[in-house]
């Protein structure tokens, strides 16, 4: 059985599309979607965040399983030539940049 041929994708921008910057992602989901929301997050005090949301985005569920699918690989690959992803510093470990 021969696969069918796969269509010729073009992608291009809408006048409104935009690239930022996000350090906080929230998730939220019914039986139709998840919504996912993301901004950008400031601590300005020790015991005070700051969380500025910017963006909704609705997703349907099979896209949100082929989006975690996509990122589950890309992590891996970003593993296997970076090295492990560490959620949180350990105590007393120095970023170096």
């Amino acid at each position: 059985m021969t696969p069918p041929n796969q269509p010729k994708i073009q992608l291009s921008a809408t006048p409104d599309y935009r690239e930022t910057y996000a350090n906080s992602v929230q998730v939220r989901l019914n039986l139709w979607d998840f919504f996912l929301v993301f901004g950008t997050i400031n601590q300005t005090a020790p015991d005070s965040v700051n969380i500025r949301n910017f963006q909704g985005i609705y997703l349907s569920p099979q896209q949100a399983k082929a989006l975690s699918n996509l990122l589950q690989q890309n992590i891996q690959q970003y593993e296997a030539t970076f090295g492990e992803i560490q959620l949180e510093p350990r105590s007393g470990e120095t970023v170096i940049q």
